[in-house]
């Protein structure tokens, strides 16, 4: 469980804030992340409950009876007397009485409850509460933002209503059926899962009754469509209809004139009527018990914990223009979350694939197995990327394929390089360079001896004394660590004698064979023709000379 395991070490967490000056809103991805990247949740399917609808009308009241099931279900696992003692005072996220709003931009429950099923299937399951719409503060714009976030975020959105569902109720979906206009014809799919609307103080229980089955009835009359009708109000309907998989109604009695009046009321079971009671117990359950939980979904796709920080940010990113924003803005932003985190996911499969071939407690592997498992990796990668449903179209994802193939290729050139590390050949390089120019300016000095070339074998000599003596002092400075600008310079000069006089030597006479035996193996383990395998490995040469370039272009500019 990622929960404390009480409702009163826990927090509502701000993690939509707003700029009531400017109004603005931001995202408090500090605390998001701090909540939904836990190790026990990130990789979770989520389930999304959030509350919206007018203000003062009880959003934040109800949900707090929300927690108090979810404790006894999820923390406590025993559902007996759930609701409360008739005098404990209702506590979880900030509500009072009065006329004045209390809850501003969006809170998280900083508490998330964890369900696993029978077969295996695991989610995170989350409540929300939002700022209720239409205050004196607020502007249109506010209210649609809050409004958009908790719809496009949420699995089952709860719209608040009180009393009645009234047409201008419907008509503030407007914007969010425009959208999912678009979506639909985008995708197919309906965007949005589940709308539930619960009216408050329900007062004609006479010609409904009360509960999920009057709800039902009422809801048939709110949405039916006719030939009387207004064509805009036909059109909307309609709208509603094809954006959600699924609509609902519950019908609330009214809690009682001392949770309305009484100011110092606490939340306290014993001043709340037995009618809300009674449907409290059958309207939470219908939400949250397990078997009636719906997973977030877009576009088809589950999303997961991880996923929602990119969601949350470029939703709120299109809402930073002055101007509201189009539906058509909306769906753009939902399509490129949805690719980003495509992206991610694909990353994660390559770089896991070669830490568990390559990573820092990985041996030094041989270059030619380092190119075939490059290959299979990115391979993979890109085949999760491309067989992940999207939003878009091709074109669009296009776009973020090739981020991905650049990130791979990039990642590729610090695999190398921390393989190379691990070369304890490599890190012999210098003494080694010393020692073979030592041992082959012997050789030709004992040849020029042979000759009579007295000369010539007196100048071998020393420069095969010049190379002892600089392997000492490298030794000297490697064992005690001081001196070390001389050390750094006596390596590039080893590393420059490799460069232009042995190295061309080696490539001369055994690169060529190295290749050939390279480019088999790559062959022969992916399946790839010849030609295929050395344009890949001339690519991978060509990254990783850009790549260097560019390193070594910022290293100057940093300096600089």
């Amino acid at each position: 469980m990622s929960t404390s395991g009480s409702i009163l070490t826990a927090e509502a967490i701000q993690i939509v804030k707003v700029n009531e000056e400017a109004h603005t809103f931001r995202l408090s991805e500090e605390d998001l992340t701090r909540v939904i990247l836990q190790e026990n949740v990130k990789n979770r399917d989520v389930v999304i409950v959030s509350v919206a609808g007018a203000f003062r009308k009880g959003k934040s009241f109800l949900l707090d009876f929300f927690l108090r099931y979810m404790y006894a279900k999820y923390v406590h696992q025993n559902l007996d007397g759930w609701l409360g003692k008739e005098d404990d005072a209702l506590t979880g996220f900030s509500w009072r009485g009065g006329s004045d709003r209390v809850t501003t931009g969006i809170y998280m429950w900083s508490d998330i409850f964890l369900h696993d099923y029978a077969n295996g299937h695991k989610v995170a399951i989350m409540l929300l509460d939002t700022q209720g719409t239409f205050d004196s503060q607020s502007t249109v714009k506010d209210c649609a933002t809050v409004f958009a976030l908790s719809t496009m975020l949420s699995s089952v959105q709860i719209y608040n209503l009180s009393q009645n569902i009234q047409e201008d109720d419907l008509q503030h979906l407007q914007l969010f059926t425009e959208y999912g206009r678009l979506a639909v014809a985008d995708t197919g799919r309906k965007p949005f899962q589940k709308l539930m609307f619960l009216v408050r103080d329900w007062s004609f229980p006479y010609e409904a009754d009360y509960g999920k089955e009057g709800g039902e009835k009422i809801l048939r009359k709110r949405l039916e469509i006719h030939d009387k009708q207004h064509p805009d109000h036909q059109s909307l309907r309609r709208h509603i209809q094809a954006c959600f998989n699924e609509i609902s109604c519950f019908l609330m009695p009214h809690p009682g004139l001392n949770v309305a009046t009484n100011p110092k009321f606490d939340g306290n079971l014993r001043d709340i009527t037995d009618e809300f009671k009674e449907n409290l117990l059958k309207l939470i359950p219908l939400i949250m018990a397990p078997e009636n939980l719906i997973v977030k979904e877009i576009n088809g796709q589950k999303v997961k914990a991880r996923d929602l920080v990119q969601y949350f940010k470029s939703y709120l990113n299109i809402f930073k223009s002055d101007d509201m924003p189009e539906p058509k803005t909306m769906l753009l932003a939902t399509a490129e979350a949805n690719n980003l985190n495509a992206v991610a996911a694909a990353k994660d499969l390559y770089t896991q694939h070669m830490d568990d071939f390559c990573g820092g407690k990985s041996p030094y592997q041989k270059p030619q197995n380092l190119d075939i498992e490059h290959l299979r990796a990115r391979e993979k990668a890109v085949y999760h990327f491309v067989n992940k449903r999207k939003m878009g179209g091709e074109e669009f994802s296009e776009i973020y394929k090739q981020q991905l193939i650049d990130f791979v290729e990039d990642a590729f050139i610090g695999y190398k390089e921390q393989n190379e590390s691990k070369n304890i050949f490599k890190a012999a390089q210098t003494p080694g360079v010393f020692l073979a120019v030592a041992l082959i300016t012997y050789i030709m000095s004992g040849i020029f001896a042979l000759l009579g070339l007295e000369t010539f074998c007196n100048f071998m000599t020393l420069i095969m004394a010049i190379n002892i003596i600089a392997l000492c002092i490298w030794s000297y400075i490697r064992y005690s660590g001081e001196f070390s600008d001389i050390g750094v310079k006596l390596d590039n000069f080893a590393e420059n004698i490799w460069d232009y006089c042995l190295k061309p030597f080696y490539e001369l006479f055994l690169e060529r064979r190295v290749k050939e035996a390279t480019t088999q193996a790559v062959s022969a383990a992916t399946g790839l023709t010849r030609e295929n395998v050395e344009t890949a490995m001339g690519i991978n040469r060509q990254n990783a000379t850009t790549v260097t370039k560019r390193h070594a272009s910022n290293g100057k500019s940093k300096q600089s």
